[in-house]
């Protein structure tokens, strides 16, 4: 039955059973219009199945998009692109200088919103180990959030380590928990299958607290990668995917790319106050890490990473995935729109 049809039902009580009323014609003329509301149905729940819970749906090209950013109007207010705080060695006045450089953050969150906040918290270490990002950066992230007036706040990864451990022991959990956030352990239950429509990735399970949110704000940390000879913001969306993600390292730089395609956050928010300058990304040695204290906030992931590259001592030029991501309009790596505070 059609929905909303009623003559079919009045049919069917006052005049017998419609197959029998009307005529072979007819029976076609209904079937073919079941035939499109159920095509109709189909659609729909093949849009939903791949639509994201709370923000808006894109696509680009033959690729799919999960774009946070502002609008338009936004993104080119006359405020930089990428602010560099130093001089202090407190991570949050470090972060909240950064973030009051482009604007403060009731520019990226507005009352109401479901923030996800994605730090780097892959692996079972300490923060003096700089493999993690600095929790101090993280829980006043979910402060300013807060206080720009979200409703909730999120605070998660697909951890590489066992998650339990590296989200205690990276202090990213207390911190978090404390400063308001709703910190979120990995499970198997939320990932879903998606189709990225990427060069390198296809079909590949995804990380919904990551996808199902009004804003999203990156915070990587930067750090040497023995692949792809630096990781940060970019590839710090490697945490959006399930699966054997190790698959993914013999085109190392193809699918960081792809995902940063995939991924257009709101923020980032680059953690420099500690850094991993060798043996990365997992590091281990107290010894491989030295002490930077700055925060990077951007709304260019190509710029920070850029940055962040130079910053640890290696050339971006080595770094293929930041080329790759100003092909695909990105972001650009000549760090034109910067301001120090």
């Amino acid at each position: 039955m059609v929905p909303g049809d009623t003559s079919f039902n009045r049919n069917e009580t006052e005049n017998g059973p419609s197959v029998l009323k009307h005529g072979r014609r007819e029976v076609l003329l209904r079937l073919a219009r079941l035939g499109l509301v159920a095509g109709s149905s189909a659609y729909l729940g093949h849009a939903l199945y791949d639509a994201p819970g709370f923000s808006g749906y894109v696509k680009r090209g033959s690729r799919q998009v999960r774009d946070f950013r502002l609008d338009a109007e936004e993104l080119t207010a006359q405020l930089p692109q990428m602010a560099i705080a130093q001089s202090s060695t407190v991570p949050e006045e470090l972060t909240r200088r950064a973030i009051e450089a482009l604007g403060g953050m009731k520019r990226f969150i507005s009352r109401g919103d479901r923030v996800a906040v994605k730090p780097n918290i892959g692996w079972d270490r300490t923060p003096a180990h700089a493999a993690n990002t600095n929790p101090r950066v993280v829980a006043e992230v979910v402060r300013l959030c807060l206080n720009a007036g979200a409703s909730q706040v999120v605070v998660t990864d697909a951890s590489c380590n066992e998650a339990r451990r590296s989200f205690q022991r990276s202090g990213i959990w207390k911190q978090a928990h404390e400063a308001g956030a709703q910190v979120v352990l990995p499970a198997s239950h939320r990932f879903k299958t998606m189709r990225l429509r990427g060069e390198l990735l296809d079909e590949w399970p995804v990380y919904t607290p990551l996808i199902e949110a009004d804003k999203v704000i990156n915070i990587p940390v930067a750090k040497h990668h023995n692949l792809s000879n630096y990781t940060g913001a970019m590839k710090n969306w490697y945490g959006v995917l399930g699966g054997r993600r190790n698959r993914l390292h013999q085109n190392i730089h193809l699918s960081i790319a792809d995902l940063a395609t995939f991924m257009r956050p709101t923020l980032t928010v680059l953690d420099a106050t500690r850094v991993l300058v060798r043996n990365g990304p997992q590091g281990g040695n107290i010894a491989d890490a030295r002490d930077m204290h700055q925060v990077i906030a951007s709304m260019d992931e190509v710029a920070a990473d850029t940055y962040g590259a130079r910053l640890i001592g290696v050339d971006p030029a080595t770094v293929k995935y930041l080329a790759l991501g100003q092909e695909r309009d990105l972001g650009k790596m000549d760090l034109l729109s910067v301001v120090r505070v």
